[in-house]
């Protein structure tokens, strides 16, 4: 299966270009997860709620834009404890702590584990939903860089093993006669895979294509 297929399936659905952003919210107090519920919705984004940490984590992934509105002091695996275990499957979920008990170290303690923002209730809408847009937009590009790169993979896979020795030396600064003769082969052969390179890559110059192969992190070792 390709690369960029199987991560959409791992994601979950495939959604439309227009399907909404979500804000999980994670928090044991009903009366905030309904103020949240309201606020959230009606800046355009799905709301989806939990009353603990473990609800959360049975959740399954989506592959829209999302962030974590997650209240630091929960029954059973609290803020910090669920911080940990995201970061260990998720890395890229953007957080945003809420709390009504903040104090310094926790601050720092989430902050450094790469919350996007840390709130102390009660917290004008206005500063949440400002939150929420920045983890938001910063979920949306790591999505499409990781994306990205997939997609990279797939079209270097579809390559022979020729062909990925020849772009490797390409990349690498040689020209065609000398890719030629490290390889073997005639420079007309060379010129002949060069192409099929070019064309598969989706690379519209060589400076096009060295940049794909800076973001693979291609090596000799790895051809």
């Amino acid at each position: 299966m390709a690369l960029a297929e199987a991560f959409r399936q791992q994601m979950g659905p495939s959604t439309t270009p227009g399907a909404k952003s979500i804000v999980f919210v994670v928090d044991d107090d009903l009366s905030i997860r309904e103020s949240l519920e309201l606020l959230i919705d009606a800046a355009g984004w799905q709301p989806v709620l939990f009353a603990s940490a473990q609800a959360f984590l049975d959740h399954p992934p989506v592959s829209v834009p999302h962030c974590l509105v997650l209240d630091i002091s929960l029954p059973g695996l609290n803020g910090l404890e669920l911080q940990k275990r995201v970061l260990t499957v998720r890395p890229e979920l953007p957080i945003i702590f809420i709390t009504g008990h903040g104090d310094v170290p926790k601050t720092v303690q989430a902050m450094k584990a790469g919350a996007v923002e840390f709130l102390t209730k009660p917290f004008p809408d206005t500063v949440l939903l400002d939150a929420i847009r920045h983890a938001l937009d910063r979920h949306r590009k790591s999505l499409a860089q990781v994306a990205e790169i997939l997609d990279l993979r797939d079209r270097h896979a579809s390559l022979t093993p020729r062909e990925q020795q020849v772009m490797q030396l390409v990349v690498d600064g040689l020209l065609n006669k000398q890719v030629g003769g490290e390889l073997g082969i005639s420079e007309i052969t060379v010129k002949a895979h060069r192409g099929k390179v070019m064309q598969k890559m989706k690379a519209d110059s060589l400076p096009d294509l060295v940049k794909m192969a800076g973001k693979l992190g291609l090596t000799l070792s790895k051809i």
